[in-house]
């Protein structure tokens, strides 16, 4: 099997070098989609031949025939494959992302176009859970609350309950996680630690009741005073670099896609040393779905 030639980096002059047509595109998503090679959709089948267009594989036994984008996030654009590869890689790279009345404004696109768009880069953008956190990992939940997208002043029930988990470095911080919660109960903090936190951390969490039946479970965690955030300062600083990027750069979240933000962010952050891959990463998400 051939080695794929990767797309590394941010450079926006590169990128745009690589990809300057629909077609370079299609060529970057044949290689993704078929890595392992051409398995049929319908009948299993691993032989092909050309299809019906320059980039499509036609089953040899049922004669299907699939394209590049097919049961991708990229199927049936309202807009050029290649638009969309721009789309992808401005959101990934861009330190804060892009809004999607920015990304309409670039692009020359109707808002809600790059906004349905968009929110399929952020499924693709979500945790695969494979990797939970570990070693010394903070806890705490935090409010959320602005106007509804699309509205005009302060609307009614926008408050959102989130709970964020970050490991705690020697020189910094590593990765972290957030997830909307219901409320502050012990069911909805288990939850939230089972999915995204090793068993094996060291958790650290605040005086709050809800964790103090989880210590059965992570025998690790300790509950010590918050001090007004002063024990958990790394933790708030991410708090405020939330807080302050959903006020930013989207102004508004409602809680129906909070979570969708939030995957967002966390994705940036979390290859924040590993940059050079997150665009190829992203495509390859979108392209396998998961």
């Amino acid at each position: 099997m051939a080695k794929r030639n990767i797309f590394k980096g941010v450079n926006s002059i590169k990128f745009n070098q690589r990809f300057k047509t629909d077609s370079d595109c299609l060529d970057y998503l044949v290689d993704v989609k078929w890595a392992d090679g051409f398995i049929c959709k319908r009948c299993s089948n691993d032989k092909f031949c050309a299809g019906r267009k320059p980039h499509n594989r036609r089953c040899t036994k049922c004669r299907y025939d699939e394209s590049p984008t097919a049961n991708t996030m990229f199927n049936k654009l309202k807009f050029s494959i290649l638009i969309a590869f721009h789309i992808v890689f401005k959101i990934s790279t861009k330190k804060k992302g892009m809004s999607s009345l920015e990304l309409s404004s670039e692009f020359e696109l109707r808002q809600k176009t790059c906004w349905a768009f968009k929110r399929k880069v952020q499924l693709a953008m979500r945790s695969s859970l494979k990797s939970p956190l570990t070693g010394m990992v903070h806890v705490d939940e935090f409010v959320i609350g602005g106007p509804e997208e699309g509205k005009k002043g302060r609307s009614k029930g926008m408050k959102k309950l989130i709970v964020l988990a970050i490991e705690i470095l020697e020189d910094g911080v590593g990765r972290a996680y957030a997830e909307v919660i219901e409320n502050s109960s012990a069911k909805e903090l288990r939850g939230f630690l089972i999915k995204y936190v090793s068993r094996d951390a060291e958790i650290t969490t605040d005086k709050w009741r809800g964790y103090l039946p989880l210590k059965k479970e992570f025998l690790k965690l300790k509950q010590v005073a918050s001090e007004d955030g002063k024990n958990f300062k790394e933790l708030h600083i991410h708090i405020m670099n939330i807080k302050g990027w959903v006020r930013g750069i989207h102004h508004h979240c409602s809680k129906e896609h909070m979570q969708n933000y939030l995957d967002e962010y966390h994705f940036r952050h979390n290859r924040r040393s590993n940059m050079e891959t997150i665009v190829d990463v992203l495509i390859r998400k979108m392209v396998n779905n998961n």
